[in-house]
């Protein structure tokens, strides 16, 4: 073979390996095609998702628009009002011209209709200016009641709607008084403001230890502590802020151990003479759901005998008496009680007491006789929430039956013999578990409840599950549960009595 001949086949035998640019293999075109139709579909998928949620807002914001129909709102009442007086005004600036303006709006009107009806049918121009002029309101509407909201609540998440239907079911709700003091008081407000936004908390003032008790001493005011609580369980404002009230001092000469709230309410007290008006200002700043009352103004100090004979003085004391206590008292004797908390209990639908230690939390609001004394002319069902646990050194071996034995015999100090509290609420069987066994070695035990023997003595007995369902590191009653099972024993109560 000669090199040109060589030559030419090495040019043939490359060249047919090569591919013009412009030739696309049946592979490369079969790959083009599924990626084409791949970015087909998820541009549909995409269209559809946008379909989809537009539909669903334009949903959305229908049922949204059909909330404002519903009754209760207390605003359409008001919108209408306003039209009918801005079209009085109207009528009346007429009446005042000589009906001139009336014949001049009849008349452009007229010849305004007359034209549009010349270029379109009535069927359609009817139909159009309706569809136009509703627009129009809704539209007007919305961006009012939005710029509203934005006024009222520029980072809540609410809409104006929803934020007034909550509000009117909270104000149609029952007037509740909650009577007590501890954590248990400020644990069962903070579930009841989910059913009405009428609650009065009476809380006790006789705390003497703690934050409360420097500064009741070294101060001279009456103890903010439970008080503290409370409004802070009440509270609807933004939580930092609830927060901040009940902030704890962990450091600092003369600030260690003492709460932001404390020292707030302390020096609120000082600056208004007393602590009545400085928590209806706490209750402002913190937006409170409904009030806070002490059960008194005087300067309570408890004291109780035990049945050694033994007699101590002070509430922190009492918390850990060596013996069983036989009765409690307080100095000074018979002290007055608030107008605030008496007209609340005169107008109650529903009156609570408890939980909450049984003798430093409830018992001295029971030393005040002018609360005793509405509480027993007041015709509201009235219910006595138990312990779910006893308190070593205060209720030791104390079931429900002998709590409510000293209830009685509180009462009967102060010549009443008859149940104030005949209904009693009660944690079911707790049963055995790890948290039951760390509080019996701490020597806690569950309250029993003996219902054959409570029904017996005339009181009506309702058990429910009141810690709640999810597993927690400390038995307590869990707001939402005893709050459920208060209203419901509060429906009961209706509707056997229709």
């Amino acid at each position: 073979m000669s090199k040109k001949e060589s030559f030419r086949t090495v040019t043939l035998t490359t060249s047919s390996r090569v591919t013009p640019a412009h030739v696309t293999s049946p592979k490369h075109r079969s790959n083009k095609s599924r990626s084409s139709q791949s970015q087909s579909r998820q541009r549909h998928a995409r269209m559809k998702r946008l379909r989809t949620a537009g539909e669903k807002d334009l949903i959305i914001r229908s049922r949204r628009a059909m909330r404002w129909l519903l009754p209760g709102l207390v605003v359409k009442r008001w919108v209408l009002t306003s039209a009918l007086g801005l079209l009085l005004a109207l009528l009346g600036a007429a009446v005042w011209a000589d009906l001139k303006p009336i014949y001049w709006i009849i008349e452009t009107l007229t010849w305004l209709l007359g034209t549009i009806t010349t270029v379109l049918p009535s069927s359609i121009t009817g139909p159009l200016v309706i569809v136009i002029g509703a627009a129009l309101v809704l539209w007007g509407q919305s961006r009012s009641f939005g710029s509203i909201q934005q006024a009222l609540a520029p980072d809540k998440d609410t809409v104006l709607v929803d934020a007034l239907r909550a509000k009117s079911k909270l104000n149609r709700g029952p007037n509740i008084v909650a009577i007590g003091g501890g954590t248990g008081l400020s644990t069962l407000l903070s579930g009841l403001k989910r059913y009405s936004s009428n609650i009065t908390a009476i809380v006790t003032v006789a705390d003497d230890g703690g934050s409360s008790g420097v500064l009741r001493r070294e101060l001279g005011v009456q103890p903010p502590g439970d008080i503290r609580n409370c409004l802070a369980a009440l509270s609807t404002e933004e939580p930092l802020l609830t927060r901040l009230f009940q902030y704890r001092f962990s450091a600092g000469s003369g600030l260690e151990g003492h709460s932001f709230g404390n020292l707030f309410l302390s020096a609120l007290s000082a600056i208004t003479g007393n602590l009545e008006t400085a928590i209806t200002a706490s209750s402002r700043v913190l937006a409170v759901q409904g009030q806070v009352v002490p059960a008194t103004n005087a300067d309570v100090q408890l004291w109780a005998e035990l049945e050694n004979g033994q007699r101590i003085e002070g509430e922190s004391a009492i918390g850990k008496a060596p013996s069983p206590i036989v009765r409690l008292g307080c100095l000074p004797e018979r002290p007055p009680a608030l107008p605030r908390a008496l007209e609340a209990i005169s107008n109650a639908d529903l009156i609570l007491l408890g939980p909450g230690s049984l003798y430093t939390s409830l018992l001295p609001n029971l030393l005040v006789p002018e609360l005793v004394g509405a509480i027993q002319r007041s015709r509201a069902p009235k219910l006595y929430i138990c312990n779910l646990m006893t308190q070593p050194g205060e209720t030791d071996g104390l079931d429900v039956v002998g709590h409510l034995r000293a209830i009685e015999a509180q009462l009967a100090n102060l010549g009443i013999s008859q149940k104030l509290f005949s209904a009693v609420l009660a944690q079911d069987d707790l049963g055995q578990s790890p948290l039951v066994k760390r509080y019996q070695d701490q020597g806690a035990e569950p309250v029993h409840c003996d219902s054959r023997v409570l029904i017996a003595k005339g009181y009506e007995v309702m058990q429910a599950p009141l810690q709640g369902a999810r597993p927690q590191a400390t038995l307590r009653h869990d707001p939402r549960s005893l709050a459920l099972a208060v209203m419901r024993f509060y429906r009961n109560y209706k509707r056997n009595a229709q």
